[in-house]
């Protein structure tokens, strides 16, 4: 049975359990350092510290559970120190363990220089990632090492060359947010388009160059995300004549991201 015919894993259901799992890691290295993690379920939250969700307790466990009730799209974990401080936990550390860090590092390097063949597509789920059926992924695309099966790209989709996706953001001083990014099928992701977390519906185009994130956190089925048409003054026609000029106006409706 082959990767993409297997019973899929839901977004909420990964992004439970690699929130589990960085709690898992963080408590630990906080109780080691002494340091107070927390985490929150917006950019400027309140957060909540980590050692009151501890799994490996029955208490913690229990709050941990109402915590993840319902599943987030984006969690940020604070707390971590700035890098001169003697007791600061590296962010990267409580995120995976090193051995898959750089197995996963291996990983996106050599997919730089694939075409995009039903090998690269297996060569991305061997990484974690969920790539649908006939999903063609240009070369140079990167695809976040984070936590690349927080990704989800649907049937049919094309992604451009050079387009990132980055389902984490380093926002210094020992805060790091992290998130799900969806795409829907019969997508055409343009060349150089950056995405972070963000649900993207199914038929988007987005046009090449376009910066979806953080801008927007929705943007629904049909749509066509880009830059505006640049202003065209058409010439002067000649006398007795007349020019006509046509325009196409692009529908375009998604949900911003609050700023």
């Amino acid at each position: 049975m082959n990767s993409y015919e297997r019973p899929p894993a839901t977004p909420e259901d990964v992004m439970h359990d690699v929130t589990v799992d960085i709690i898992r890691r963080a408590i630990p290295l906080g109780k080691k350092r002494a340091r107070t993690i927390t985490i929150s379920k917006t950019a400027r939250g309140k957060g909540v510290d980590l050692l009151t969700l501890d799994p490996r307790s029955p208490e913690g466990a229990q709050r941990l559970e109402a915590f993840l009730t319902p599943v987030q799209r984006h969690y940020t974990f604070s707390g971590l120190g700035a890098p001169e401080e003697p007791n600061a936990i590296n962010w990267r550390n409580i995120c995976l363990p090193f051995s898959r860090r750089m197995l996963l590092l291996f990983q996106v390097g050599v997919s730089f220089i694939l075409k995009g063949t039903p090998f690269k597509n297996r060569w991305y789920r061997w990484m974690g990632a969920h790539i649908g059926r006939n999903v063609e992924i240009m070369q140079m695309v990167w695809l976040d090492h984070f936590r690349p099966e927080l990704i989800f790209i649907g049937d049919n989709t094309l992604v451009g060359a050079f387009s990132q996706m980055t389902v984490h953001a380093y926002e210094g001083c020992g805060t790091f947010r992290y998130g799900l990014i969806e795409i829907g099928a019969n997508c055409k992701i343009g060349a150089g388009t950056g995405i972070g977390p963000i649900k993207i519906e199914d038929g988007v185009r987005t046009l090449p160059g376009t910066t979806l994130s953080p801008y927007l956190v929705r943007i629904r089925a049909g749509s066509v995300v880009g830059y505006t048409p640049p202003p065209v003054k058409l010439p002067e026609p000649p006398p007795g004549e007349t020019t006509v000029a046509t325009t196409t106006s692009t529908q375009l409706s998604h949900e911003r991201s609050p700023q």
